[in-house]
């Protein structure tokens, strides 16, 4: 199942529902945008960038704007949503996959482990966001 959302450039539309969190980062993941990217963190979520390795604030934009520089898009497949109060966990298969920007193949894929937080108003954002789940540490 895949949710037709409608991103401007410079921002995203964040959902009151946590099983569509998942699909507002990959559409704001495959637009290309690293401002929208932020947007679906809390201001201190953490973005584990490689397994071990948490980051957050200007890393976790970094971090997040290398994966865009594959300039690939991320296949998305939502496992799990287990919600709660205004916590998430979210189990989520993800693909990146195609030939990069440097013209060689590309193959990143694993099972993200994710815990989100409904903020005031009411829209969902990562607290933590583990796309390599419980990969080596």
């Amino acid at each position: 199942m895949t949710s037709d959302f409608t991103i401007h450039p410079d921002s995203v539309a964040l959902t009151d529902d946590a099983s569509q969190h998942p699909w507002i980062f990959a559409q704001a993941f495959n637009a290309g945008n690293a401002a929208a990217v932020e947007q679906v963190y809390e201001p201190e979520g953490v973005f584990v960038a490689a397994p071990g390795q948490p980051v957050n604030g200007a890393a976790r934009a970094a971090a997040n704007q290398r994966f865009l520089d594959l300039g690939l898009p991320i296949d998305i497949r939502p496992r799990h949503v287990y919600v709660a109060d205004d916590i998430a966990l979210l189990i989520v298969d993800w693909t990146i996959d195609g030939q990069g920007a440097d013209g060689q193949h590309v193959h990143l894929e694993g099972t993200a482990t994710d815990v989100a937080r409904r903020g005031p108003d009411g829209c969902w954002r990562y607290v933590i966001d583990n796309p390599f789940g419980t990969a080596g540490v």
